[in-house]
């Protein structure tokens, strides 16, 4: 069963439809395959239709569900772009195509695909945000555990490392955020009954990604991801609030971290539910110059800061001999209220006869509330 998250009524999509220049953005949010996404993004496309507005196909993967097949009925397909790759045929979706059509609403599925080599774009949600500045209105689909920010809360929760991610402003982009809900238990009745996967690929899918207890906690991710985005679109009709305003976020990387991904992760959402800007912070040290750093140690870092910037945050380096000093003068600079660190997994005589980062930087910004990640690298 689908709600409305951050608008009431379809009506009034059709209505910002009408009224718009650039293109609006709808997002069927569901928190594991078979739960009904495509199926209602192609109920919406025929009550558009019946309105009278020129709604296309762009792309659909049925994957062989008859229900979800019959709802395309004479809804207009484009034509997908094809591409050869290793000597295989793969299709795409045809920005090229949609841009000369150009109709006021396209539908797409499977927003965190990737597309095959050679496309225009290298992710699907891309050729989205193109059709969107073009003027077009897209309706598409997306499941929880493909946000970028979620991908060590899904993997620590299902034993899954989801592969395809997006960065969390794709969905903060959404005009109307719709939760396609179905009970954990009525999800693996329709596993069970073939209405998902082949005969021959149910029982692994209910062994492991579809376990009962993995799919409630998805399940729960996406309520609170459809709540907190409601709670974002309220505030940006009231005005920020003093508090929101106070709040400011940094992560502290580290060149030998090999969980900085994690740690911006956790600052990402950390941000994301104060509403707040954050920062990813790396000081060079001289012993960390590119003369004296190995390549693979300089793409690490360079790799870091390029994440925290799809994450949304704001990637800034500095230069210094005292790490400690360094981020603490930043943290009183900036006004920062929360900082983020990984914890140390230096030998034990070490932490205790030697002075950690953390234990310099709690001496140092007494005032400010660090945020401990576990992570097995030097922070």
């Amino acid at each position: 069963m689908a709600s409305d998250g951050l608008q009431r009524t379809p009506e009034q999509f059709v209505e910002l439809i009408r009224r718009q220049q650039r293109g609006r953005l709808k997002i069927y949010l569901g928190f594991a395959a078979g739960v009904g996404k495509t199926y209602e993004m192609l109920l919406e496309g025929q009550r558009l239709k019946r309105q009278g507005i020129d709604v296309v196909v762009g792309m659909v993967e049925t994957h062989g569900r008859a229900e979800t097949a019959a709802q395309i009925g004479d809804l207009e397909l484009m034509p997908r772009r094809k591409i050869q790759y290793h000597g295989v045929e793969l299709e795409e979706l045809d920005v090229d195509a949609l841009l000369q059509r150009h109709p006021t609403v396209v539908l797409i599925d499977e927003l965190a695909h990737t597309n095959a080599p050679g496309s225009r774009n290298s992710k699907r949600y891309q050729d989205v945000e193109e059709l969107l500045r073009a003027g077009i209105h897209v309706i598409a689909t997306l499941n929880i555990q493909h946000l970028e920010s979620l991908h060590d809360i899904v993997e620590q929760a299902t034993g899954v490392r989801v592969k395809e991610r997006i960065p969390d402003y794709v969905v903060g982009m959404a005009d109307q955020l719709i939760n396609v809900d179905v009970s954990a238990e009525d999800l693996r009745e329709r596993l069970q009954a073939g209405k998902i996967y082949p005969a021959d690929r149910i029982q692994t899918a209910l062994d492991n990604f579809f376990q009962l207890t993995h799919l409630n906690q998805l399940r729960e991710l996406a309520m609170k991801e459809i709540a907190h985005r409601l709670g974002q679109h309220t505030l940006t009709q009231t005005g920020p609030t003093e508090s929101n305003q106070s709040e400011r976020i940094a992560v502290a990387l580290s060149s030998r971290s090999p969980n900085s991904a994690m740690l911006l992760r956790k600052a990402s959402r950390l941000a994301d539910r104060f509403d707040a800007p954050w920062y990813a912070v790396y000081v060079q040290t001289p012993q960390e110059t590119i003369h004296r750093t190995d390549a693979a140690t300089q793409r690490q870092v360079s790799n870091a800061l390029a994440l925290a910037r799809q994450l949304g945050g704001t990637p800034l380096e500095f230069k210094g001999t005292d790490v400690p000093s360094t981020i603490a003068a930043f943290v009183k600079e900036y006004g920062i209220s929360h900082l983020v660190l990984g914890r140390t997994q230096r030998p034990w005589y070490q932490r205790w006869f030697g002075r950690s980062t953390l234990n310099q930087l709690l001496r140092k910004i007494p005032n400010v509330d660090v945020v401990v990640v576990e992570s097995s690298g030097e922070a």
